[in-house]
């Protein structure tokens, strides 16, 4: 009989990586020569995870819609001594993915990590509400560039032996919410969490880079919430 709390020494192992990976303790360069794709990646979760990556030993090239944040971004990073360059890319373009990964091939020689942080929220209210406009804003740039984002750098990818792809999103997937900029919104928000504040941008980076290292070689087709405690199931 198996005793209650017992875990297989490879889920121990895993288990012991994902608490490193949040704290800050996992072994030194775990993405050392890999080399990473991060898109909407000048700003907020995109910009923490980037620099993660990077800390942690990837080449990384991020990517903004706007020239003047990519500067900034690529400046901030580089001045930390990280292994960082930039691009323009709006994923909706296909001149510009394109460019994203010949940007990648040309300085690094290949790909072995995409992260797609790049989406866009563009409603907020009734579902009835919403306009066929709309619809065709968020499928081709949440869905749509998203699929050919991850088409163009897989055969990059297989040319390396394989690679990691995480797509990031909202939690509003499971359960939609109000706008809370107000701060009575946010207390009331806070309430529903286990954890008690609202997530920060770091708070993801660590989980990403784990899941693109070997530590993580054996999970596949997985959604990792990253959501203190939000009720987060269908």
């Amino acid at each position: 009989m198996r005793k209650v709390g017992f875990l297989p020494a490879s889920c121990a192992r895993a288990w012991r990586s994902v608490r490193m990976a949040s704290s800050g303790m996992a072994r030194r360069d775990p993405l050392a020569n890999k080399v990473a794709l991060v898109t909407a990646s000048t700003d907020g979760i995109g910009f923490a995870i980037a620099r993660r990556l990077a800390r942690d030993g990837a080449h990384v090239v991020i990517s903004s819609r706007k020239q003047q944040n990519v500067d900034r971004a690529v400046a901030a990073l580089q001045g930390e001594g990280l292994s960082v360059v930039g691009t323009v890319c709006h994923v909706g373009k296909a001149e510009d993915r394109k460019r994203l990964v010949a940007t990648a091939v040309n300085l690094h020689g290949g790909i072995d990590i995409l992260v797609s942080n790049a989406a866009v929220s563009p409603f907020f209210g009734n579902l009835m509400d919403v306009t066929e406009e709309v619809w065709d804003k968020i499928l081709d740039i949440n869905v749509k560039a998203t699929a050919l984002m991850t088409k163009a750098v897989v055969p990059e990818m297989e040319k390396r032996g394989g690679g990691s792809v995480v797509i990031v999103a909202s939690i509003g997937a499971y359960l939609p919410f109000p706008l809370w900029m107000d701060k009575a919104r946010e207390e009331s928000i806070k309430e529903t969490m286990q954890i008690r504040r609202i997530g920060k941008p770091d708070d993801c980076a660590g989980i990403v880079s784990f899941l693109c290292s070997e530590d993580a070689s054996y999970i596949t087709g997985e959604t990792v919430v990253v959501g203190g405690g939000t009720p987060s199931r269908l």
